[in-house]
């Protein structure tokens, strides 16, 4: 008998969707796999204020709307597909204001603004250099409105090694931030490394509510892979996203995390869609395509840890821990998946026509995604 699992609908608390054309060629996968993501704001140029972010929701519900009447899905998919939420990021610049925050609470539609350290990642150049100087009263608005604050957590400081800039992250930007401001709730993005799960393991305050303080994610190429994953049988590009994957040790770490059950540690793919050739240039993006194919990967990680024997454990990370957080209700809809083989195409419709690579391109996984309603 074909083994299944079934847990709550699943959100994706960290997602790239990009804009234009490239927003209707992967908006889909997302919509298939869960019922809401946070999207985040780096566009060209950012999305800096409720008044973007209203209009970049809109697009992105437009380019779902349009794959739905694309003839490409059943009516089962197409009605799962219009049941996805978006949910909105602001982009913190020097120039974000209070007033921004308080829009962005009183649009609805906003829930977390994301810092990007200058230069740390794609299209992070407006980002910011200097947190506590340049953001002071917007940290304090924040901290009072309950806005959470997501982080990219790595220096950029080139003089520090890339393998360690995000343990520099926690000690010289983390740790003064919430001294600074203790009731300013706080996602840090897409860990990588012991030092940040052991950090957020032993730091996730709640406040007089009883909500969280500090959360993480962590995507599925962080709890399968090490950085061996990067130069296997060559230079792999498509295994290579910001922050890199680490040694050994770390990706056990992140699995412990994951596993653990503690409602801090919540599912955040980071799927980052580039075209192959953009990859595959002498200076390619970084960035892994995993959506359609992220809740298999999962579920691989969980049963290579042992951990799918008690499926609450992967339904608390995948589909329980994101909403509590963010104080939603846990999705009223179901996902099963089944442990049978999966062929990852080699390539994707994209932009150009060179297409997308997702992660893990041509191997076969051993759970698919069956069901979501």
């Amino acid at each position: 008998m074909t083994r299944t699992l079934q847990i709550a609908a699943p959100d994706d608390w960290h997602l790239h969707l990009r804009d234009g054309e490239a927003l209707y060629h992967v908006v889909a996968a997302t919509a298939l796999n869960f019922r809401r993501a946070i999207v985040m704001p780096n566009l060209k140029p950012p999305v800096t204020n409720a008044q973007m972010a209203v209009a970049y929701r809109s697009r992105i519900l437009q380019a779902l709307e349009a794959q739905c009447n694309s003839g490409q899905y059943s009516d089962e998919q197409v009605q799962a597909m219009r049941l996805f939420e978006p949910l909105m990021v602001l982009y913190l610049t020097g120039a974000t204001t209070p007033q921004d925050i308080e829009q962005a609470v009183e649009s609805g539609v906003v829930k977390a603004v994301k810092l990007y350290p200058a230069g740390a990642t794609t299209n992070s150049d407006a980002g910011v250099s200097d947190l506590l100087g340049q953001c002071a009263d917007v940290l304090d608005a924040m901290q009072h409105l309950g806005l959470p604050l997501l982080i990219h957590g790595e220096v950029t400081d080139h003089t520090v090694d890339v393998f360690d800039r995000e343990a520099v992250f926690i000690e010289t930007v983390l740790k003064p931030l919430r001294a600074a401001y203790p009731k300013l709730r706080v996602v840090f993005e897409h860990i990588t490394t012991e030092q940040a799960a052991n950090y957020v393991r032993d730091h996730a305050t709640r406040d007089e509510q009883g909500r969280l303080l500090l959360g993480a994610t962590i995507t599925p190429q962080h709890l399968l892979y090490n950085r061996n994953a990067l130069f296997k049988g060559g230079l792999q590009p498509h295994w290579y996203c910001l922050p890199v994957l680490k040694r050994e040790p770390h990706r056990q770490a992140l699995v412990k995390a994951a596993t653990s059950g503690l409602p801090q540690f919540f599912l955040g793919t980071d799927s980052a869609p580039h075209a192959k050739h953009l990859k595959e240039m002498s200076c390619g993006c970084a960035g892994c395509y995993s959506a359609p194919y992220a809740m298999a990967m999962y579920a691989e990680a969980f049963e290579q840890a042992g951990a799918l024997d008690d499926t609450s454990l992967f339904e608390k990370f995948c589909s329980l821990n994101g909403p509590a957080f963010y104080g939603l209700p846990v999705n009223p809809g179901r996902m099963e998946l089944a442990r049978m083989s999966c062929e990852v195409p080699a390539s994707l419709p994209f932009v150009s026509e060179s297409g997308i690579v997702p992660l893990r391109a041509g191997e076969v996984l051993d759970w698919t995604v069956t069901r979501l309603n």
